[in-house]
């Protein structure tokens, strides 16, 4: 097999491991006849035709389907509220796995047009909140959650008006208000976000099973935190209205809220009867490329699961880290040439500021992997894209041509002039199956690309300035170079790898 053939063999199996279903059946089980219990990743909970379901997100339709399979006629009812739209996608897509049984005990809501809370998500909001508060202790109440969740769960306290709330956070966003200060807002204004959920389905047993799609998945974050207790106050969002200038322009319904709320944090409340359990990551993606790496005979390291930043500095980390493993394959890593690299790659990581990220260890582990094994580098996270231009792409189809790009700079320099000693591979792919507004999750490249494109005639660093990247990779060789997965009806942010084989000794 070729490196490509590799690198796309990795993003499947990594994707294939957070599926919904084998991810779920993966969490849990139900065993026992007699006195059945449902086991959920080593916890038990007993059950007795007691067990309702609800969930909210854009992976939570197929994690239903597989969780009605397991729970069988223990599942009493239950209530998803999904993108507009999902089930005819998946339908189309041949996804029947991902679609309830005919004659399901599961409502499925469709709502959240485009991603933004509507009357239909509210509706489904409603429904589940209906169901959450009419529980007793004798009930266990499965939630599913996944990215995509909060606009798809949008209750407002009375008497706040939906389109009330939009317009407040909207008008926050346009003053540049950060997404942890507009999450902070939404809770504090909402029935069921901040733990909300938790508390009305109380005194029944609550077990969340949830699919992040946020960087260092943050209990509190995913979704706005429905069965989390939330660690912030009616101050805390007093205080962010205020900086925006917006407490002397708010409809009287927030005066109202606001102003009956506690102004301190309830973290006193009791949240004993909720058990939280992350089912899938991006970390629990990239230990499964790891596995399949190293069966293919790779050295292999995970770089971090919470790569962010802007693109172009990211490809530029990415750039020199494949300098310095070719300069390493060439016996150079130590001298003074992988010194300079080494100097850059941290001088970009402390301008990317990756959470938990401790690049000199990372840089002594991939010192000691040796020269004898090709070497695969994987990482996860989700970068951001600074739109200049008008075209089509998405952020991992701009990061494979970047790098392209940066790998054909590097040649000409003397760090860069080892690159033509070893074959390298490239690659970046949404999970979720879409980058951007284009049917592919992503694309790889190698340093050959840009003259390879030259020869099409087609210049790489116009396509970059247009924000094209779609339309460069699917002219380039035919669209060889693109990722396409189709939906996968999964999402835990994006996947990076690295491979890199030596073609000839120094």
């Amino acid at each position: 097999m070729s490196l490509c053939e590799h690198a796309l063999s990795l993003f499947r199996s990594a994707v294939g491991t957070v599926r919904p279903a084998p991810m779920l059946k993966k969490a849990v089980k139900l065993q026992g006849d007699g006195c059945p219990q449902l086991l959920v990743k080593g916890r038990t909970f007993p059950v007795k035709r007691n067990l309702y379901l609800v969930g909210f997100g854009k992976a939570v339709l197929g994690m239903a389907a597989a969780a009605e399979e397991i729970l069988g006629d223990h599942l009493v009812r239950g209530i998803v509220s999904v993108p507009l739209g999902i089930q005819e996608s998946l339908q189309q897509a041949g996804m029947q796995e991902m679609l309830l049984k005919p004659r399901s005990k599961i409502q499925v809501i469709e709502g959240a047009k485009n991603n933004l809370p509507d009357p239909e998500a509210l509706k489904g909001a409603i429904a589940i909140q209906e169901l959450a508060g009419s529980l007793t202790a004798d009930d266990l109440l499965l939630v599913l959650i996944s990215g995509g969740g909060s606009a798809l769960l949008p209750a407002p306290i009375p008497p706040i008006l939906l389109k009330e709330k939009e317009k407040l956070t909207k008008m926050l966003a346009s003053q540049g208000a950060a997404i942890q200060e507009l999450n902070i807002v939404r809770k504090t204004l909402s029935l069921l976000k901040g733990g909300g959920l938790a508390r009305l389905a109380y005194p029944a047993q609550v077990v969340s099973l949830i699919l992040s799609d946020v960087i260092g998945d943050p209990l509190d974050i995913i979704a706005s935190g429905p069965t989390v207790a939330s660690s912030h106050s009616v101050q805390d969002c007093l205080q962010i209205l205020a900086k925006y200038n917006l407490l002397h322009n708010l409809p009287k319904s927030v005066e109202t809220v606001l102003s009956s709320s506690p102004t301190k944090p309830t973290a006193s409340e009791d949240y004993s009867h909720v058990c939280n359990i992350i089912i899938g990551s991006n970390m629990l993606a990239l230990d499964e490329a790891k596995r399949q790496a190293e069966g293919l005979g790779y050295a292999t390291l995970i770089l971090s699961a919470a790569i962010c930043g802007e693109v172009s500095c990211v490809a530029a980390l990415y750039c020199q880290l494949i300098q310095l493993v070719c300069l390493g394959f060439a016996s150079l890593g130590e001298g003074p040439l992988g010194d300079e690299v080494r100097r850059n790659l941290l001088q970009l990581a402390a301008e990317l500021e990756i959470p938990g990220l401790n690049l000199t260890d990372f840089l002594q582990a991939l010192q000691g992997l040796g020269r004898e094994r090709p070497v695969c580098i994987l990482a996860g996270g989700e970068t951001t894209v600074q739109l200049q231009g008008t075209g089509k792409g998405g952020r991992n189809q701009e990061l494979a041509l970047r790098v392209g790009l940066g790998l054909n700079r590097a040649q000409a320099t003397e760090t860069g002039s080892f690159l033509g000693r070893c074959e390298i591979v490239f690659l970046s792919g949404g999970t979720d199956g879409q980058d951007g507004p284009t049917e592919a999750a992503g694309a790889f490249c190698s340093p050959e690309l840009v003259d390879e494109a030259l020869q099409e005639g087609l210049d790489v660093e116009a396509f970059l300035s247009n924000n094209d990247s779609y339309t460069f990779f699917s002219q380039f060789q035919g669209g060889h170079h693109l990722l396409v997965t189709g939906l996968t009806g999964t999402n835990v942010m994006d996947i990076q790898s690295i491979l890199i084989r030596a073609t000839e000794r120094s």
